[in-house]
């Protein structure tokens, strides 16, 4: 009997696998996926992928794109991110709070989605001239001190094709060797900056982190240019204290 309920484990645990791989394919192709091209990426056999995009379809996990398209990603995967995006926020806040509160400055929490930033929270600054940002505003990569930093966590080869992506094609050369260098000056001395880049009249330092489902996010202080020279050892300190805290509550991330 013990024998019998280990293989059921076993193959209960298999099973499992095989679904979030056939997940990954379709994460990676927003457009869709036949079944034999899904078996092709996985290396499973096309009716092992049947039957397991069934038991995903019933639960509304995966769909059958109306226009044809194939099998993409169900809403109730929707619904999953939202409640992880609303746990980091939850984690997150009292950091957010104590950088506010040691800087006077306004501190944001984004997440990286589909080639750009996506502001999830707040802590409005202290003082009447501040920066402030709508949850849900999008902001690029490239030129951004979030962006920046989530960036500076990828390997070479992903962080290259972000940056083409987001910049609809490659880079003149020099232009890119540039950005790859400021990766590893941000990799170098752990924070990340935006000084009069994205937005002119502000600077911004950051952090970034990957949360327990390896999702890319950014810690950031956006700040008005005229005081951010004399505000920044007192702005890189600060973060430093955010980043430890972060990788404790993240510890279990490899």
């Amino acid at each position: 009997m013990i024998e019998e309920n280990g293989k059921k484990d076993r193959s209960g645990i298999q099973v499992i696998a095989r679904a979030a791989a056939i997940l990954r394919a379709l994460k990676e192709e927003r457009s869709g996926l036949s079944l034999g091209q899904i078996a092709a990426r996985v290396d499973l056999p096309r009716s092992t992928v049947q039957r397991i995009a069934g038991a995903l379809s019933a639960e509304r996990f995966i769909i059958q794109d109306p226009n044809g398209g194939g099998i993409r990603l169900g809403p109730e995967l929707g619904a999953f991110a939202e409640a992880a995006n609303f746990n980091i926020v939850e984690r997150c806040r009292s950091i957010l709070n104590e950088v506010t509160q040691k800087t006077g400055e306004t501190a944001d929490l984004a997440v990286l989605r589909n080639g750009a930033m996506i502001f999830l929270d707040q802590v409005p600054g202290l003082h009447r001239l501040r920066t402030v940002s709508s949850v849900g505003e999008v902001f690029p990569l490239s030129t951004t001190a979030n962006g920046r930093a989530c960036l500076s966590l990828m390997p070479d080869v992903q962080a290259r094709a972000m940056i083409e992506q987001e910049a609809g094609g490659p880079l003149p050369p020099d232009e890119m060797q540039a950005l790859m260098a400021r990766l590893d000056d941000i990799r170098s001395v752990g924070l990340a900056y935006d000084l009069d880049e994205h937005t002119p009249g502000i600077s911004a330092a950051g952090f970034a982190f990957r949360d327990l489902s390896g999702n890319y996010h950014a810690i950031s202080v956006p700040v008005p240019s005229m005081r951010f020279a004399d505000i920044r050892p007192r702005l890189d300190e600060a973060l430093r204290e955010a980043q430890t805290r972060v990788q404790t509550e993240f510890s279990n991330v490899e």
